[in-house]
């Protein structure tokens, strides 16, 4: 049986797809045995490439936000576990980052998974976990996923993607802010305690 270490550093050492990376490969992974909380994420951004530690840039401040927890909590991985879907950085395309490589969640999350025996609550953050994980349980929008959050607890809590553009969909979804967001951090004490 393999080692969560050992797998982790295979993980780290990952080059499967750095022909398709402008930035070459850094795949952003962590994890400990013991995590209660796992987030599944959609791909490192250039500022998180850059500084080597995910979700180290305004969107993880926001989710940080959003979880009711400090970067202490956040980065300990005997506590929160974190896999985005693609692990590094896929580039910038017209519209904002390029999607996850389609390389990663199949390679690695199964394995890595099969290491959080202690894990309460995943967190689905944005539209491509939630189509990978949820696989037919979710609304056919992102939106109508998030809002019915309640049918996936208390194992799951899909959210949007915290960018700068969840700011706008926040404004046009006032019930995010009164309904979702005192549920999520509750689900997150109740996972964490």
């Amino acid at each position: 049986m393999e080692t969560l270490d050992r797998l982790l550093d295979e993980v780290r050492l990952c080059a499967v797809c750095a022909a398709h990376l402008p930035l070459g490969p850094r795949p952003m992974v962590q994890m400990s045995c013991e995590a209660r909380v796992l987030i599944v994420g959609q791909a490192p951004g250039s500022k998180v490439h850059s500084s080597g530690v995910p979700w180290r840039d305004d969107s993880g401040d926001r989710l940080r936000g959003w979880m009711g927890i400090d970067e202490a909590t956040f980065y300990d991985a005997r506590r929160v576990a974190i896999a985005p879907m693609g692990f590094c950085y896929p580039g910038a395309g017209a519209n904002g980052d390029l999607p996850p490589r389609k390389e990663c969640a199949p390679l690695w999350h199964e394995r890595l998974f099969s290491h959080l025996p202690e894990r309460k609550l995943t967190l689905l953050v944005g539209g491509y976990a939630q189509n990978c994980y949820l696989k037919g349980l979710g609304k056919t929008t992102l939106t109508e996923t998030v809002r019915g959050f309640h049918r996936h607890l208390p194992g799951i809590f899909p959210l949007p993607h915290p960018s700068w553009r969840s700011t706008i969909w926040m404004r046009k979804n006032p019930w995010f802010h009164s309904e979702a967001l005192p549920a999520l951090r509750e689900a997150i004490a109740n996972a964490l305690c």
